[in-house]
């Protein structure tokens, strides 16, 4: 990505965003922002507003007042696919697949924004980059099938399952893929840590260090404190839909007012 497209180090900016439904102040003049090429960690208790946040970036909501920039352009109010297009993907707290496609399938479909602006992949560029998608988030793994072998394209036969047969850290991985899919810039990630064993978050933690060694920016939205506090760079701490605190995980986790708000559950 050029650098021409950040500001200061900045690849998103949110400066002075509210939103409000009906009598519900969800977020208050919030601004943050993310710097090219870390992990930051958005945390606050449940109804903070972080779920929000994200629906601001990617287009779901648009925002009562405010900005939000992405590499230097503002994105304020943008339709969901036109961010999607601009570089900026997420993942959901419960896995969205299509269920009624193949693992396969459900990959290919994400590869279709790009394939149109790039007036289409042929069958076989459509091939690698699905198996390279699935390969890298490591679905074939997760999904335990020690016996599998290779059928068709490169892909082994359990690529061809339906999401239904897949447990559910593979189903969180097979999110990421199709995530990975719209070669996204920035990718949001929420709760990519819940309902996994503790083995489970330091795989996905190994597999989100990768992406930022390879250049991936990212917000991760999650409960789990400990996978969290050992996989980011920075911590915004949102309550009330307003910034509480922001500095280093080491920082957060000694902060008084942070501990009171959120890590302790004393306020909620």
């Amino acid at each position: 990505m050029s650098k021409a497209g950040v500001i200061n180090g900045a690849i998103l900016q949110f400066d002075g965003v509210s939103k409000s439904f009906g009598g519900l102040q969800a977020i208050n003049h919030l601004s943050f922002d993310v710097r090219e090429g870390e992990i930051l960690g958005l945390i606050g208790p449940n109804g903070a507003g972080k779920t929000t946040i994200f629906n601001l970036i990617t287009g779901v909501y648009h925002p009562d007042q405010g900005k939000i920039r992405f590499q230097n352009t503002e994105i304020t109010g943008w339709q969901p696919h036109r961010v999607v297009n601009a570089g900026i993907a997420r993942t959901f707290q419960i896995p969205r697949p299509f269920h009624h496609k193949t693992i396969t399938k459900n990959v290919e479909i994400a590869l279709i924004p790009n394939a149109i602006l790039s007036h289409g992949l042929s069958k076989q560029e459509r091939s690698d980059t699905v198996s390279q998608l699935c390969a890298k988030v490591s679905v074939c793994k997760i999904f335990g099938t020690e016996g599998c072998h290779l059928i068709e394209d490169g892909f082994c036969d359990c690529m061809f399952e339906f999401p239904s047969a897949l447990p559910h850290a593979a189903l969180r991985n097979l999110e990421i893929a199709k995530a990975m899919a719209t070669k996204p810039n920035l990718l949001l990630l929420d709760e990519p840590f819940a309902g996994l064993t503790m083995s489970e978050v330091d795989d996905m933690s190994a597999l989100l260090r990768t992406m930022k060694q390879e250049g991936r920016t990212q917000i991760v939205v999650d409960h789990n404190m400990r996978g969290l506090m050992r996989l980011v760079d920075r911590v915004v701490v949102i309550n009330f839909g307003q910034k509480l605190a922001e500095g280093t995980p080491e920082e957060i986790a000694k902060n008084p007012a942070v501990q009171e708000a959120y890590l302790s559950g004393s306020s909620n």
